[in-house]
C-alpha cells in the first residue's frame, strides 16, 4: 500500500495559517510541536483523516514570493465534500472568497475559492452514486 500522508505547505505565518485552515476550512490541528532548536512543525487536516498540510514557515526571501503561487496560479488542492451547500455556506460565512458562484459539472457542484494568501483551491462535491 501507498499514501500520501503530508505535504508541505508554504505560509508566511503558523497562526494565521492555521487560523484559516481551522476557522475557515473546518481542518483539525494534528500537530503543533516546537523542537530544543525552536523550530515549530504545526500539521493540519480535515478530521476524518486523509492527507495533512505540513504549515512551513519560508526562511527563504526567495522562496517566500512562492507563497499563494505554489501552483503557478492553477487550482492545486481540490477539497471534497460530501455536502457543498453547507460548506460553501460555512466557508463564505468564515470569510473564504469564492470566485465564481457553484456550478453543476458532470464531475459534480464546484467552486473556486482562495486560500489566505490567493492562491485558488475547488471546493467539490462529487455526483451521488447510484
Amino acid at each position: 500500500m501507498l499514501r500520501l500522508s503530508d505535504v508541505t505547505y508554504l505560509v508566511l505565518d503558523h497562526d494565521e495559517a492555521i487560523t484559516f485552515f481551522v476557522d475557515a476550512l473546518g481542518f483539525v490541528v494534528r500537530e503543533d510541536e516546537t523542537n530544543e532548536s525552536g523550530r515549530r512543525r504545526v500539521v493540519v487536516g480535515p478530521a476524518d483523516g486523509g492527507t495533512g498540510f505540513v504549515l512551513a514557515v519560508t526562511d527563504d526571501v526567495g522562496a517566500a514570493g512562492a507563497v499563494g503561487r505554489q501552483a503557478g496560479g492553477k487550482v492545486a488542492f481540490f477539497l471534497e465534500t460530501d455536502d457543498f451547500a453547507a460548506q460553501h455556506a460555512r466557508m463564505t460565512a468564515a470569510g473564504v472568497r469564492f470566485r465564481e458562484e457553484p456550478r453543476h459539472e458532470v464531475y459534480g457542484t464546484v467552486a473556486v475559492f482562495e486560500d489566505l494568501y490567493g492562491m485558488p483551491w475547488d471546493l467539490i462535491e462529487p455526483p451521488a452514486q447510484g
